[in-house]
């Protein structure tokens, strides 16, 4: 059985328009921040398709992961917050929503930095599986996963984004 991946592009074109109707219908300017990786390179691109000057914020979830013991460090990007999170309108964005646990060890880094306001969600596709209950504002697509895969996002040279099915590791 073949599984068709759904087009990385096309839902990103979803999720601007997502994003911008979260920022019409908040009380103040929502700050963007993307959870390393995949989500860091949506708000990267958001930041700039809406005409934002400065940098999108990141966030990693290495510190905070549940599994950090058997994990360890990863080699992805560490925390950068170019605005101050104490009241701030948090945006988080992300790639594949699955389990909701990165999520969690996300939201734990961010309160390391102080205490937003609110705290939102926007995820390109959300897979199902939660394991925590978290749910996003705005998903650009929902899709199941043949049994033993997952999703990840991958960005190309030119800057384009699509997607890659993986299978888990056991």
């Amino acid at each position: 059985m073949s599984f068709l991946l759904p087009d990385a592009q096309m839902l990103y074109g979803e999720l601007l328009r997502g994003v911008q109707a979260l920022q019409a219908s908040s009380p103040a300017p929502l700050q963007l921040v993307g959870i390393a990786s995949g989500g860091a390179w949506l708000a990267e691109r958001l930041q700039r398709d809406l005409g934002r000057p400065a940098a999108a914020g990141v966030i990693s979830s290495a510190l905070h992961r549940d599994d950090f013991a058997r994990r360890g460090l990863a080699a992805s990007a560490q925390t950068v917050l170019p605005f101050a999170v104490e009241g701030a309108h948090v945006l988080l964005i992300d790639d594949v929503l699955h389990t909701g646990r990165t999520l969690r060890a996300v939201i734990n880094e961010l309160f390391d930095y102080g205490r937003p306001a609110s705290v939102q969600l926007a995820v390109l596709v959300d897979r199902g599986g939660r394991e925590l209950p978290i749910e996003p504002q705005f998903c650009a697509a929902r899709l199941r996963l043949p049994p033993g895969q997952s999703l990840a996002l991958a960005r190309q040279t030119s800057g384009d984004l699509r997607f890659v099915l993986k299978n888990q590791e056991t």
